[in-house]
C-alpha cells in the first residue's frame, strides 16, 4: 500500500490485516499512521520517498520488487507518476488500484452522477486525475497490461483533519457559528451540494475490491456516502446536533467572496461550482460497497475529534 500512513490507510491498513491479508505499507516514514491499531505490529513497513523515486526512475522497480499481488496506490497525482509505476509493474501479474477523485467529473449536469457520464473535468488536480484513470483503463485492455480498476472519493471526512464546510471550504469558524447558532452568511441559495465520504467507507471500497479483482479490474468507482447534501441542508443539519437552529444569510457570490480570504473564497467556488451529487450503484453492484456512515455522521465524528484536539470551540 502507497501512501499507507494517511487518512484512508490509516483505516485501511487495520480492515486488511484483520481480514488475512500480508501488508506491506510504503511511506515516506516521516510520520506515524494517523490511527494507532495493534495491527500496525503485523505490517511490514517500507521507507520510500516517491517523489524522488519518480525522479530517477527508482520508485515504480522498488514497488514491482516487492512481488505484491495487489498494489494499492492512494497517493499518485500526475500521469508520469502512474506511467512509471505502470511501466514498472507490466508482466508481474500485480493488480494495481488507485486512488481517483470525483474530480474527474467537472460541473454536474444529470444527477445523481453515474461513472459513465461525459465528463468536463477543469482544474490541474480533476484533469490530471482523470488523464491517470484514462491511462490505467487503457493499459488494462492492452495484451499483457497491468490489471487496474480506479476508486473515486467524494470529500474524504472523519477524525483527524478538518473537512468541507458548509459554505465550501475548510474555513472552521463556520462550524463554530452553526454550533452556537450565529448567522453563517451563505453563497447563493446555498442550494449547491457537496458529497462527503468517511476514510473508513473509502478503506471499506478498497479492501472490497482487494478481495473481488474480477468484479473491479477495468472498472471505475465512485466512492461516497449514501447521498450528497446541499450546503443549506448541511447548515440545517449540523445546527440542529449541536442543539441550535441555524441562522443562515444568502448573498451573491461576489458578496461572499469580500467576507472570506482569497484563499477560502476560492476554495467555496472550486466545490459550488462543481456541485458534486454522485451515484454509488455501480459500486454497490459489482463490489458490495455499503458505506456505512451518512455525510453528516462523518462530519460530526470530525468535529468531536477537532474540538478534543483543541481545534474548535463547539457549543
Amino acid at each position: 500500500m502507497i501512501g499507507a500512513t494517511g487518512h484512508v490507510g490509516g483505516y485501511l491498513v487495520p480492515r486488511l490485516v484483520l481480514a488475512g491479508h500480508d501488508v506491506v505499507a510504503v511511506s515516506r516514514g516521516t510520520s506515524a499512521p494517523y490511527r494507532e491499531h495493534a495491527a500496525w505490529a503485523s505490517v511490514e513497513r517500507v521507507q520510500l520517498d516517491r517523489d524522488a523515486g519518480d525522479a530517477d526512475g527508482s520508485f515504480g522497480r522498488a514497488i514491482a520488487d516487492l512481488r505484491a499481488d495487489v498494489v494499492v496506490d492512494l497517493i499518485c497525482f500526475t500521469p508520469a507518476s502512474a506511467l512509471s509505476l505502470v511501466e514498472a509493474l507490466r508482466g508481474s501479474g500485480t493488480v494495481l488500484l488507485h486512488c481517483g477523485t470525483i474530480w474527474v467529473h467537472g460541473p454536474s449536469a444529470e444527477v445523481p452522477v453515474t461513472e459513465e457520464a461525459r465528463r468536463t473535468p477543469f482544474g490541474e488536480y480533476g484533469t490530471q486525475k482523470a488523464e491517470i484513470e484514462r491511462l490505467l483503463l487503457a493499459e488494462t485492455r492492452r495484451p499483457g497490461g497491468v490489471q487496474s480498476a480506479v476508486l473515486h472519493p467524494g470529500h474524504i471526512t472523519g477524525p483527524g483533519w478538518p473537512m468541507i464546510n458548509a459554505v465550501g471550504n475548510l474555513d472552521l469558524d463556520v462550524w463554530e457559528a452553526l454550533a452556537a447558532g450565529r448567522e453563517v452568511v451563505m453563497p447563493g441559495l446555498g442550494l449547491e451540494t457537496v458529497h462527503h465520504v468517511h476514510a473508513d467507507d473509502v478503506a471499506q471500497a478498497f479492501q472490497r475490491a482487494v478481495e473481488r479483482p474480477a468484479q473491479a479490474v477495468g472498472e471505475s468507482f465512485h466512492v461516497v456516502s449514501e447521498r450528497a447534501v446541499t450546503l443549506r441542508g448541511l447548515a440545517e443539519q449540523i445546527a440542529r446536533a449541536f442543539g441550535q437552529e441555524a441562522h443562515l444569510t444568502f448573498a451573491s457570490f461576489e458578496e461572499f467572496r469580500a467576507q472570506r480570504s482569497p484563499e477560502s473564497a476560492d476554495a467555496s467556488w472550486e466545490h459550488l461550482s462543481r456541485s458534486h451529487s454522485m451515484s454509488i450503484d455501480k459500486a454497490r453492484r459489482l463490489l458490495g460497497y455499503a458505506p456505512r456512515w451518512t455525510s453528516v455522521e462523518a462530519i460530526v465524528e470530525g468535529l468531536e475529534w477537532l474540538r478534543a484536539d483543541g481545534q474548535l470551540t463547539l457549543a
